[in-house]
């Protein structure tokens, strides 16, 4: 067994290699050089020739692969990226609905891989199975437009297919038992629906089918916060709780054994095969083969065959975040949960009742700690967030997820045979989802419930955190006072560091413009007093409500004095509510928009969900805002949405930031006449760097210092030449967020800098 791991551990490290260190011809290279080292290697003494055989071997193993199916499968896709030409695919799944119509993942005739197919709503009375064929535009998956993404290649999807004209449909294979767990799963989504209410309903899609469209964004957000969102995510714990449900229902470990490999199987296809998945169904598969072959099963060489498995089938998932972050926690909760819970447990005897409240408590504790310990590192990478409640939540409410689990299942399944049943089962189910669901919410509203990479201090924290810990680990001195007081440390040092991440903006006035793509969102500061100028962005990819909140929330921010939005387009206010469940808002300040069905409704709609007060502007508004002032100017644009927007001016001394939104040159000349700016340090370059705003009218009157361009992946040309070059010939020091991330000023009554 453990050279089975030796080879998948290598084989997988080519893989990643390929995927994160070597390019194109460098990867052959690469499995050049670890087949020379494996020759060398028969130079080793005897008990290491082996090894380095093996090894090397599988590490050239894995570069080739990686080379070979990008050569076969992705570089077709890629050759067929920007044409427009008649199609005909197949179905793999139900579509989803979309703003403009729908998509859904399909095979194309002819080519390797998947592809992702956009069309009209048509596609939503479509079955798995069935074909479409017409005329569709190609682009690569693995570049949408000026951005490099692996959502899609990690998937095994390679091309993106936009349809241009009416779509044929076809039978295709609809009735083959191929699809039979795709339409199983759809059964069981339209079941969950009659069965349970409101976010019961969406938790429970999300835990037995791994769909999470059901779920509110206020329970999601709330959810994560507490770190809990894992439980959304079908994954090891949910195939776990389906064999333990098995194991209980069959009473026969052969059985068990016998049914739970298919049972595997159908699941995962089922809830749509994610990496996590299929690493808990292979490693859960291999035990019951052990059992099947009277053999001992071993948890890391099953790892490590599982990651095998999975990229042999697809290279590309190894940058998959979420294969990542399931085997970084499996990995920390076979090597570290065994050693933390026997110090916590101990040999001394308790009482049985509290003796099992403590064990179970201390399993709880030492499994979630356990993958902790290799998932904090990638969890503040990819999400700028370290959850510190996340060992607590986790001991409330894991027992309570397998007790939705198992009887969401159980009532499911039986609803469809006999639904009084049906309905009386899922009681228990809709209890504990609501029970989940009530933890989640009151755990995330405790202050320093996480903490948040924004405080660009805490990626040290965390490398001197482990540091400590590791030194712990290493001390010759035995017993728990040495954990006790790294643990003191860690605790006294991150306090440290959360003081240090919000003194950092303690100027007269602070502005960040913040990194949310193609959209904007700008934070404003003075003396313990903060607004937020716009929240939204119109790349799917960015949550702007959750960027601003964690922004907010590293310069200690506790509540928002002020929410400004300039106007009611979706890459200004697309992430108002999400910031509206995880920051409290005292005042929004708006502009009346012209259609009341739209954005603003929604606006408005969480704003009073949230006790919010609303102000509408409608004539200047000078605000008072710690050392400085905030003067808000009133709609002067005729019609249009862009036009029709707010103006804000901060100002700390003779510093000044201007805000314009949207807005063109007849509108900024409108600006200029009806109200008296003054000179300016820094602007907020309107419409995104659109060449029809930040006109030389508004620059030769304000005589900015400073210009910042909020933007990111659009097919708009944004910010464009002539804006860049008016700006130049201005003098402006020119700052992009797409280039430079979040942009941070500060000012103080005498001096400004950036």
């Amino acid at each position: 067994m453990r050279r089975l791991a030796a080879f998948a551990g290598s084989f997988s490290l080519g893989v990643f290699l390929a995927q994160y260190v070597l390019r194109g011809g460098w990867i052959l290279a690469g499995a050049g050089l670890a087949l020379a080292l494996g020759f060398l290697s028969k130079l080793l003494p005897w008990e290491w020739r082996r090894r380095g055989v093996i090894l090397c071997a599988a590490l050239a193993l894995g570069l080739g692969w990686s080379w070979l199916y990008a050569r076969q499968v992705q570089r077709p896709a890629q050759e067929m990226a920007g044409r427009r030409s008649d199609f005909t695919a197949t179905l793999c799944g139900y579509a989803e609905e979309t703003d403009f119509g729908a998509r859904a993942e399909v095979r194309v005739e002819g080519v390797p891989g998947k592809a992702v197919l956009y069309a009209g709503e048509e596609l939503l009375d479509l079955a798995p199975g069935q074909t479409v064929a017409g005329q569709a535009r190609f682009n690569d998956a693995a570049r949408v437009r000026d951005e490099d993404i692996t959502a899609f290649t990690s998937k095994g999807v390679f091309l993106l297919a936009y349809a241009r004209g009416n779509l044929e449909t076809g039978e295709g294979t609809r009735n083959s038992p191929r699809w039979l767990p795709a339409r199983m799963g759809r059964a069981m989504r339209e079941r969950i629906q009659v069965l349970f209410p409101g976010d019961a309903a969406g938790f429970l899609t999300a835990v037995l089918t791994g769909d999470r469209g059901g779920i509110s964004e206020k329970a999601y957000t709330a959810l994560a916060e507490a770190g809990l969102n894992h439980i959304l995510a079908v994954s090891g714990m949910h195939c776990g709780f389906l064999m333990a449900l098995a194991g209980f229902l069959l009473q026969s470990r052969k059985l068990q054994a016998l049914l739970g490999i298919p049972l595997l199987a159908f699941y995962a296809v089922l809830t749509g095969g994610s990496p996590s998945v299929l690493r808990a169904c292979v490693m859960l598969s291999l035990p019951l083969l052990a059992i099947l072959a009277r053999r001992e099963s071993d948890g890391p060489t099953s790892l490590l065959a599982a990651l095998f498995l999975i990229l042999l089938a697809n290279p590309f998932a190894a940058v998959s975040v979420s294969l990542q972050l399931s085997f970084a926690a499996m990995a920390g909760i076979l090597w570290l949960t065994p050693r933390l819970r026997k110090g916590l447990v101990g040999e001394k005897k308790r009482g049985k009742t509290w003796g099992r409240l403590f064990r179970f408590l201390a399993l709880a504790f030492s499994t979630s700690m356990g993958a902790m310990v290799f998932t904090v590192p990638l969890t503040a990478y990819y999400f700028g967030a370290l959850v510190l409640i996340a060992p607590l939540s986790s001991a409330l409410c894991l027992w309570a997820a397998a007790w939705a689990f198992s009887f969401g299942l159980l009532s499911v399944f039986v609803s469809f045979f006999y639904p009084p049943l049906g309905a009386l089962l899922a009681l228990p189910a809709r209890l504990a989802a609501e029970y989940i669901l009530l933890t989640a919410g009151l755990l995330s509203r405790i202050p320093c419930h996480a903490v948040y990479t924004a405080n660009p201090y805490l990626k040290y924290w965390i490398v001197y955190a482990y540091c400590l810990f590791a030194a712990a680990y290493l001390a010759r001195r035995t017993g728990r006072r040495k954990y006790v007081l790294a643990s003191a440390l860690a605790a006294l040092t991150l306090a440290l560091t959360l003081r240090l991440g919000a003194a950092r903006y303690g100027s007269d006035l602070d502005a960040l413009v913040l990194d949310v793509g193609q959209g904007q969102s700008v934070v404003l500061a003075s003396e313990g007093t903060f607004a937020l100028v716009d929240c939204g962005s119109a790349n799917s990819w960015k949550d702007p409500g959750a960027a601003a909140a964690r922004q907010l929330a590293a310069m200690g921010c506790e509540r928002l004095d002020y929410l400004l939005l300039t106007h009611y387009d979706k890459d200004h206010v697309s992430g108002v509510t999400g910031l509206l469940d995880r920051l409290d808002v005292d005042t929004l300040l708006l502009p009346e928009g012209e259609d009341d069905a739209g954005p603003q409704e929604a606006v408005l709609s969480a704003a009073g969900a949230h006790g919010a007060a609303v102000r509408f502007i409608t004539a200047e508004e000078r605000l008072d805002f710690g050392r400085g002032t905030l003067t808000v100017y009133p709609p002067v644009g005729d019609a249009g949405d862009n036009e029709r927007g707010l103006s804000v001016l901060a100002s700390a001394g003779e510093n000044d930031l201007l805000i314009t939104g949207d807005m063109d040159a007849a509108t900024e000349k409108k600006l200029l006449e009806t109200f008296d700016l003054p000179d300016i340090e820094a602007l907020v370059a309107g419409h995104h760097g659109s060449k029809y705003a930040t006109s030389q009218a508004l620059l030769d009157a304000v005589r900015p210092e400073t210009a910042c361009i909020s933007v990111g992946s659009n097919s708009y040309g944004h910010p464009t030449e002539e804006t860049l070059l008016r700006l130049a010939r201005q003098g402006c020091g020119i700052y992009r967020t797409d280039l430079h991330g979040t942009i941070h000023l500060s000012w103080n009554q005498e001096e400004s800098h950036g």
